[in-house]
């Protein structure tokens, strides 16, 4: 169900009887993820990322489970491609009598949170192509454009970490709660559940992880380019300083020896010039330059 109507939860309760918790919050999205263990039902609310989705303007997509023992039920308050894309391919295999599922919804829900997962490995990779991107240009010489980048992509990062920052523990609840509902034959689509989510925030990590490297890289490259032009221009400042103060000594109303000769610019000119090519010997030698 998408953004189901309480018509529409009327329905599907009275095929499926629901205790009247489930009913109302499936009428309406949640805030955290959880699990809730029923009798003969298990109620699960995952939050997912929706990163890399330009036209959404969440960062994340609620998915409620009602998960019974020959029944599933999934809620989503957006349109998720995700979701639509296992239906599909759920649909076409039952076609062609190609589906072996197992024996109960159990099973149909680790293959549906299976795909969840892998489509959020997918919105990792998008924002890694991005990462190699942003190094590709931060060594072509366009760190300065990339500051803003790296933002936006540490902010895609942080958002990702959000959505999923509940998942651990509800998976350590839902593995007791599918003992109790399935048997224990079904503890090791429980573990590899939880596996499938390990997987998803160790790509996180690594790549927040990444992300910090190339941005203490691109601060360090704009560190080294700034001291290199404030040298620059203290270097200039030096060299200006006591052609100043010949061109000044020169302008005043004294009697200079050279003043008012003939050649009287070309000397101080050529003044200036000894006075800099000095300095200039004195920084190489020193290494300044």
């Amino acid at each position: 169900m998408e953004s189901p109507t309480k018509e529409e939860i009327l329905h599907i309760s009275d095929e499926f009887p629901m205790p009247h918790p489930i009913g109302e919050e499936l009428a309406f999205s949640s805030v955290r993820s959880k699990v809730d263990l029923y009798p003969d039902m298990i109620y699960l609310i995952l939050h997912f990322p929706c990163i890399s989705h330009k036209h959404k303007k969440a960062t994340e997509m609620e998915v409620d489970f009602v998960i019974g023992h020959d029944f599933i039920i999934t809620t989503h308050y957006e349109h998720s491609d995700a979701l639509h894309e296992f239906a599909k391919s759920f649909e076409v295999t039952s076609m062609l009598e190609k589906t072996n599922i197992g024996e109960h919804a159990g099973y149909l829900f680790f293959h549906i949170i299976k795909h969840l997962y892998k489509n959020s490995l997918n919105e990792l990779e998008d924002i890694n192509a991005k990462m190699r991107e942003i190094e590709n240009n931060i060594f072509d010489g366009q760190e300065k454009d990339m500051l803003l980048a790296i933002s936006n992509t540490k902010r895609k990062l942080v958002d990702f970490k959000r959505a999923i920052r509940f998942h651990r523990d509800v998976l350590r609840s839902f593995e007791t709660a599918g003992k109790h509902l399935f048997g224990e034959e079904f503890s090791y689509y429980l573990t590899a559940i939880t596996g499938e989510f390990n997987r998803v925030a160790s790509a996180l990590e690594s790549y927040r992880e990444m992300l910090n490297d190339l941005r203490e890289t691109n601060d360090s490259l704009l560190t080294h380019k700034t001291g290199v032009a404030m040298r620059t221009l203290t270097m200039m400042s030096f060299l200006i300083f006591p052609l100043t103060l010949v061109a000044t000594i020169f302008t005043m109303r004294t009697n200079l020896p050279i003043i008012g000769s003939p050649y009287d610019f070309y000397y101080v000119l050529g003044i200036m010039l000894i006075v800099m090519l000095i300095m200039l010997t004195l920084f190489k030698r020193n290494k300044w330059l």
